[in-house]
């Protein structure tokens, strides 16, 4: 599902709201979830998972062209873990 079929989904279940409050709801909440990443935070939604970052450390790659060595700078990624009700509805036997 992209963002445009989150807010669709979304207009069609709350048909009180505008599409344009709607837009601006999905943008509120993935602001704040990435401004609370960035700030080296963790954002946890029970029953789905929680968001936050690890640190990669800085290592010599390759370029796959040249084969010439690249430094690659440490730098932080996002990470995600499912929640336990998320894992077990994927799970199903």
């Amino acid at each position: 599902m992209i963002r445009s079929e989150l807010v669709a989904k979304l207009a069609a279940e709350n048909p009180d709201l505008s599409p344009q409050d709607i837009e601006n709801i999905v943008a509120c909440f993935f602001e704040v979830i990435l401004a609370r990443l960035a700030a080296g935070g963790r954002v946890e939604l029970r029953g789905f998972g929680a968001f936050s970052t690890r640190a990669r450390d800085g290592r010599t790659g390759r370029n796959p062209r040249t084969g010439a060595a690249v430094a690659i700078d440490a730098k932080r990624v996002p990470y995600f873990k499912p929640g336990k009700e998320m894992r077990a509805r994927l799970n199903v036997d």
